[in-house]
């Protein structure tokens, strides 16, 4: 029998995202925050690319950005409600590490595969934090996926991208129990 580790499966098992307008303050320090993030780094990561990056985005950043999603919302014609949202996450948060996909050229990983490393990256970041007692919530939006912000929000280069913002925080209320995929009706059994 391979050696087990329940309180990590049952962590898994039982992990529930926090949506990001009930996190408060106190947010992790910096040294609380590195951690957390050598914990997302240790994700796949085919070829030893390191596909991805972080920004942690902090204090009056997270205004900065919040003035920017209303300005780029309002030039690309976006309606009121998606404009409000995308600021939002902002307006309200006081922490998020985005996580940046950086696709490298390579001859044996291709692009799809940087990309799922850099998924995988939010997932454990999200995860960690989970685990590290904050409340965490994996969020994009149309401001991840418009060049405009991405460039001038974040500095990104053209090979660059938001793969998603990890909002981290102090949890104010569980929510409760959503419906999960009925396992065996998603799982098929090859044997032969």
């Amino acid at each position: 029998m391979p050696d087990r580790n329940p309180a990590a499966l049952s962590f898994l098992l039982n992990r529930r995202s926090r949506p990001a307008k009930t996190l408060s303050l106190p947010v992790p320090t910096r040294d609380q925050l590195m951690p957390i993030l050598a914990a997302a780094a240790r994700s796949p990561d085919h070829g030893k690319l390191e596909p991805w990056r972080f920004i942690v985005i902090e204090g009056a950043a997270m205004a900065r950005l919040a003035d920017l999603a209303g300005a780029r919302g309002a030039a690309l014609g976006k309606p009121g409600e998606e404009i409000a949202k995308a600021r939002s996450q902002f307006d309200q948060g006081h922490l998020a590490v985005a996580v940046i996909e950086v696709q490298k050229p390579s001859d044996k990983i291709p692009a799809i595969e940087q990309s799922y490393s850099a998924g995988a990256v939010c997932l454990a970041l999200l995860n960690a934090a989970l685990a590290s007692g904050w409340g965490a919530n994996w969020l994009t939006g149309w401001v991840a996926h418009d060049p405009g912000f991405c460039r001038e929000g974040l500095g990104l280069a053209e090979n660059e991208h938001i793969a998603g913002f990890i909002h981290i925080g102090t949890e104010t209320s569980a929510p409760p129990e959503r419906p999960r995929p009925d396992i065996a009706a998603i799982t098929s059994w090859l044997d032969a």
